[in-house]
């Protein structure tokens, strides 16, 4: 098995340098696709790739307006414009067949190649990544209060002064974690400082607007479910205040057989639970 290996490849129909992490098994089963959520990058996923590819092809980008991926400047920072982008990646590396891991902003993205690619999807690991109204935590006021707004400067800065801030992006890791020694330090100092690159605060608020309309899409979402029934899991801290564990257990309505775990962690599971994840998600995969 190789060593993660970093890459960036330049996208020509959305102009986009996709910035992404690649690691596979000498003989690879099958190849999974790890989507971040905000305010992170495919650095959240640097421990899990290793774990995973022990007996599959992972590969994880880091979205427009996130990590390392830099996009033109009339990029218009919207959840289909992601998926758009995902979709030419992917297509760019000839991969036909995939299993997702979406996790947080990373399920909308998903779920979007999935209605779009039903055939493409072989499996979904959904960690904290919500497609049920039942998910959302009251934490959500901010930004409801937002979308329910003029999108004015004031409204837009009032929204960054809440949830662009160190505090914030250090409480999404930290919130909900047993043992907060567990959260590796450069996770969220590293999500902060590129939250400051050059149009990342204008970029992440028009996400935040936009995110109403991956509700209007939960009814497809659900459609999908069910009349593919998708091998699914829900591995779900059931700690995060953001997506909260309905949001899990929601899953079982469309997916009779998917299988829902809930483990003593927060929102960013992946960081403090790591080989339990691994664990899990690789005994689903067998």
């Amino acid at each position: 098995m190789s060593l993660t290996q970093t890459k960036t490849t330049a996208l020509p129909k959305s102009g986009v340098n996709i910035f992404w992490r690649e690691q596979s098994a000498v003989s690879a089963s099958r190849t999974i696709v790890l989507l971040h959520g905000f305010p992170s990058s495919s650095h959240q996923y640097r421990n899990l790739i290793p774990l995973l590819a022990a007996k599959h092809r992972v590969v994880a980008p880091d979205l427009p307006g996130f990590g390392f991926t830099e996009a033109p400047e009339n990029f218009k920072y919207t959840f289909d414009s992601l998926a758009d982008v995902i979709e030419e990646f992917l297509e760019s590396l000839a991969i036909q067949k995939y299993s997702i891991y979406v996790f947080d902003y990373g399920a909308p993205v998903g779920l979007r190649l999935a209605l779009r690619h039903p055939e493409a999807i072989e499996a979904i690991i959904t960690q904290n990544g919500n497609a049920y109204v039942e998910g959302f935590g009251d934490v959500w006021g901010p930004i409801k209060d937002f979308w329910a707004s003029e999108n004015t400067n004031d409204d837009r800065k009032k929204l960054a002064d809440a949830m662009l801030n160190f505090d914030i992006t250090k409480f999404q890791y930290a919130n909900g974690t047993p043992d907060v020694d567990a959260i590796a330090p450069e996770s969220y100092s590293l999500d902060y400082a590129l939250l400051q690159r050059p149009g990342r605060r204008e970029a992440q608020l028009d996400l935040f607007r936009d995110y109403q309309n991956n509700i209007t899409l939960y009814e497809k979402f659900h459609e999908y479910f069910k009349s593919s029934q998708v091998p699914l899991l829900a591995i779900w801290g059931k700690n995060d205040v953001f997506f909260i564990p309905p949001g899990a257990e929601a899953y079982k309505r469309d997916l009779p057989r998917a299988t829902v775990k809930l483990i003593d962690a927060g929102h960013f599971a992946v960081e403090s639970h790591t080989e339990l994840i691994g664990e899990e998600v690789l005994k689903f995969l067998q």
